[in-house]
């Protein structure tokens, strides 16, 4: 494949300036580099956590050859309509238990609740 002239580079520049405008590239060249740079270091924390991981792995298999006991499967995240579910359940026995343990003639602004309903209604 031959290589890019200064002709071509021209034409390209031209045309993205054309698309995109002479305000947009900046921005959009600061957020590709950034985006690029986030990449690379997301890559470099794997590569590094893969080579910790093996070399834990060859230690545990020289050190204890004994079969590693079973880990139990992590319990798998609720949905967010199985949270809003719970929290709903738990909201209506909360309200249950606070409408239980309030009297009846709880005073409201001074007066007992059911003269408080009184002047309510004839007001």
């Amino acid at each position: 494949m031959p290589t890019l002239g200064p002709m071509e580079w021209i034409l390209i520049l031209l045309v993205l300036v054309l698309l995109f405008g002479a305000k947009k590239l900046p921005d959009t060249a600061k957020a590709l580099g950034q985006s690029l740079r986030l990449f690379k270091k997301e890559t470099s924390k794997l590569s590094e956590e893969d080579e910790a991981r093996a070399a834990a792995q060859t230690t545990t298999a020289t050190a204890q050859p004994a079969p590693a006991p079973q880990q139990a499967l992590p319990t798998p995240t609720p949905s967010v309509e199985d949270r809003l579910r719970l929290l709903e359940e738990e909201n209506a026995r909360l309200r249950g238990a606070q409408a239980a343990a309030r009297p009846q003639d709880t005073p409201v602004n001074g007066a007992p609740l059911s003269q408080a309903h009184k002047e309510q209604g004839s007001a």
